[in-house]
Order: structure tokens, then sequence, then C-alpha cells
């Protein structure tokens, strides 16, 4: 995974960043790719009500296991229930699901890393608790705390956000120690300036750009680990229709009904893929060294 290096990073000043963002985004055609293809999939999540053909949680067992066909668009699984509708509404849980956790994460682990970076007492205790969360895998660790709460869309939401938040604090913080070593922060502390006015004037605007690159990459990994949980059966309850349940639900059906697990696989790479490309696009546009080759 790409971030941005810490030693060229320039006051935030100097940097024009949205005129930088819309020039790389001109240059990469597949980063503007990846942006429309989540557009629409965020509008599909929005438009849900009125594009589901029927309700989602509709059981009708005369219609059960039904092919794809000009009456059900993506068949009817073991229920009798539209896997068409149940795709659509299942974009709500899963770009909710990453959309929240790149938000809670970044925030977090933006808050910790600054302090971690600045206050030198503080960096070994807090890393220290840190390089603890990061030798569990992720997905382990998400189950593990899932086990511990009942199932319900907070709680994976929270889960998934305690794996990802420190990826967010050692980004967050080798910037820092950088930063803070830099001529402006040096004036700054001569001139009797307060470490709270230090961290938000003068250290926190070169983060911003760091930060929203790897909050693409977070959204994409807390879709994916959302997916693996519900698949697992340690996700969001299956009365909530996301496309891991839905997978989960069409796993043993699998050599009858492959369809089952086809499309919501199929929109479920869509929206990786398209964040991806996104956080690719920005990676090229905020980074100074990649920005100087294009």
């Amino acid at each position: 995974m790409a971030i941005i290096a810490a030693d060229s990073v320039k006051p935030a000043s100097r940097s024009p960043t949205w005129t930088r963002i819309k020039d790389a985004l001109r240059r990469h055609p597949t980063a503007i790719l990846g942006a429309v293809v989540l557009a629409l999939l965020i509008l599909m999540a929005v438009l849900a009500p009125h594009l589901g053909t029927v309700d989602p949680q509709a059981i009708s067992p005369i219609r059960r296991l039904r092919r794809p066909s000009e009456s059900y668009w993506f068949g009817t699984d073991m229920l009798g229930r539209d896997v068409y509708s149940r795709v659509v509404y299942g974009a709500r849980v899963s770009l909710a699901v990453g959309l929240t956790v790149a938000v809670l994460a970044t925030l977090i682990g933006l808050a910790i890393g600054l302090v971690t970076g600045f206050v030198r007492w503080l960096d070994g205790i807090l890393m220290r608790v840190m390089d603890g969360l990061m030798s569990i895998p992720g997905v382990l660790l998400a189950i593990a705390l899932m086990a511990l709460t009942k199932a319900s869309l907070e709680n994976v939401i929270l889960a998934i956000t305690v794996t990802e938040v420190p990826r967010v604090v050692r980004l967050i913080r080798s910037l820092v120690l950088t930063l803070r070593e830099q001529p402006y922060v040096d004036a700054a502390v001569a001139a009797g300036t307060r470490t709270p006015a230090i961290l938000i004037r003068h250290i926190l605007p070169n983060t911003i750009a760091p930060l929203l690159v790897q909050g693409t990459y977070i959204c994409a990994s807390a879709m994916l680990t959302e997916a693996i949980l519900s698949f697992l059966g340690a996700g969001t309850p299956p009365n909530i229709p996301s496309w891991g349940n839905i997978m989960a639900e069409g796993r043993s059906l699998f050599q009858i009904a492959n369809y089952l697990i086809f499309f919501p696989g199929i929109f479920l790479s869509l929206a990786v893929l398209s964040v991806n490309l996104l956080g690719d696009g920005l990676r090229d546009a905020l980074d100074p060294r990649l920005a100087r080759n294009m």
C-alpha cells in the first residue's frame, strides 16, 4: 500500500492541494473512472427504495431459487427473496461501513498520531499499544471483538475501526516526527506558541494530504473486512441485507445457484476497485515526488 513519504511534505501554504488533485485526475482517466463508479454506487445506495423491485426481506416459498430472468433480474434465493433488491439494499450497508470506518479511523488515528509524534513521553506508551493491536491480524481482531458483543451494524463498524486506527497512527506519527524538526515549527516554539496551537496551525495542515489518500484505502479495506465478517457469520445480522450476508447464504448452494454469490461479489469488487483507483489518483496528485515526474 502506497503512502506519501514524510520527508517530501512542505508547508500547507505552499501546496495548492485542490488544484493538484484536479490536474492529476485529468491526467489519470482510471482515477476519474473510479470516482464515477463510486458515485454511481453511492447513488444506487441512496435511491435503493426506488430502484429495488420488491421488499428485500419479502419471503415467497413458491418462487425460491428462480434463476435470473426478466421477472427476477438476479434470481431469487432459497427463501424466495429477490436477489436484485437485496444487492441494491446491500450497497447501503457496505458503503456505510466503508465510509464510516474511514472517517472514524482517520479522525481517531489523526488525534493519537499528532500527540504521539509531538509529545515525546507519550510516544513510547501509546505506540506500544498500537504495536500490540497491529500484531494481531485485522480480521481475527475484528472477529474477537464481535464475539464480545452482539451482532449489529454499529458493532461491526466499531470492530473494524479498532483494527484500522493503528495504521493511521503510524502514518501520522511518522509525518509529525519529521515536521516538528522543520524551521517554521522551531520558530513557532521560539515565539512561545503553545503546543496545541502548533499542532493545529503548523502540523495538522501538512497531514491532510496523506490522510486523504490513506482514508481511501481504509474505506476499501473496511468494505472487504465487513464482507468477510458477514460471510463467516460474525458480521451484520442476517436480517440486514449486505453483500457479505448474501454470499454467505448462497455458499451452500453454489453448485446449483452460483448467481447468489456472483452478483453481490461483482458489486463488492466494483466498489473496492473504484475506491482504490480513486486513491491511486489522489496519491499521484498529492505526492510531490510523483507530481514532479508528471
